[in-house]
């Protein structure tokens, strides 16, 4: 499908199971609650073809779980699991991006609500200072996991001799 899962590198691995087009709209659609095959279809005007295989992926990569409601015939609905779950944060953090820079006329489609009761937008901050994380406030060094190769090559120094 995608060279992203031979890449050494965390985002280009994330990526290859969630970057397809559709996919973080799938995502949506069932953290939103949309959870039957036909209902995803209608809501996204996805052909069902490229839904089946787009399910079928998540599935595969944990994200997406797959639970009969009915027997005779089976019938599924779709469940983010813990992998999708987790996923949210950056779904809506993406959102938040897309209000301030590609507001669909008339505004934000979708507003968010956190459980303490309060409007918020989202912001990445970081847990130890609580202080914002942003391109001017963080710097990237290689881990354990760096090494060279294609998607990580600015952050795997070549080994001294």
């Amino acid at each position: 499908m995608n060279r992203f899962g031979e890449m050494h590198c965390s985002i280009a691995q994330a990526v290859g199971v969630i970057g397809e087009p559709w996919t973080p709209l799938i995502l949506r659609d069932l953290f939103l609650g949309v959870r039957r095959f036909d209902e995803l279809a209608e809501d996204l005007g996805i052909s069902r073809n490229l839904l089946t295989a787009r399910l079928e992926r998540l599935v595969q990569a944990g994200v997406v779980e797959k639970r009969p409601y009915q027997e005779r015939p089976v019938r599924y609905e779709y469940h983010l699991g813990e992998a999708g779950r987790e996923i949210v944060p950056a779904l809506i953090t993406l959102m938040a991006w897309g209000d301030k820079w590609s507001t669909p006329p008339g505004g934000p489609p979708a507003l968010l609500r956190h459980s303490c009761g309060e409007l918020f937008t989202p912001v990445v901050t970081c847990p130890h200072c609580g202080g914002e994380a942003s391109a001017d406030t963080i710097t990237v060094q290689g881990g354990p996991g760096a090494a060279q190769g294609p998607g990580t090559m600015v952050l795997a120094a070549p080994s001294a001799p």
